[in-house]
């Protein structure tokens, strides 16, 4: 009890954080996922390769910032787990973000799930966009 006491002031402010993330996920994720393009997991390779092939100093500033602001992200996903807010969906954004070696690997097994396919085209038809197309394993 003492702690809670003691920084109630900040348990406060993570609360209220807690919940205007919640909400903010509940409008932005469906708005980000209808805004994409219809090959967007597909695309997202070649960009990433193009990224790689930039000048070696604009690459590492690229690649340090990214990954900052995913271990951010994946930090705050953390602590929504223990607190009111979308934990795996924060930490699933700070992952995407970041870059690392077979990241493409990692995102194909989260993406490729029959349920998470279904979920992410009901939010675009719903917005009445066009299906997405995902990588296929087994035409690579």
């Amino acid at each position: 009890m003492e702690f809670i006491r003691e920084y109630a002031y900040a348990i406060e402010w993570l609360g209220v954080l807690s919940i205007v993330t919640f909400i903010g996920s509940l409008i932005a994720i469906p708005w980000i996922i209808a805004r994409l393009p219809v090959n967007y997991f597909i695309q997202h390779r070649e960009m990433v390769a193009r990224r790689h092939e930039r000048h070696p100093v604009v690459a590492k500033i690229i690649f340090i910032s990214r990954n900052t602001i995913g271990l951010l992200f994946i930090l705050a996903g953390i602590v929504m787990l223990l607190l009111p807010g979308q934990g795996i969906i924060t930490i699933l954004i700070g992952v995407s973000l970041m870059d690392f070696h077979k990241k493409h690997v990692v995102v194909d097994n989260l993406i490729n799930r029959p349920k998470v396919i279904k979920l992410l085209n009901w939010i675009r038809k719903k917005e009445k966009k066009p299906p997405f197309e995902f990588y296929n394993k087994k035409a690579a």
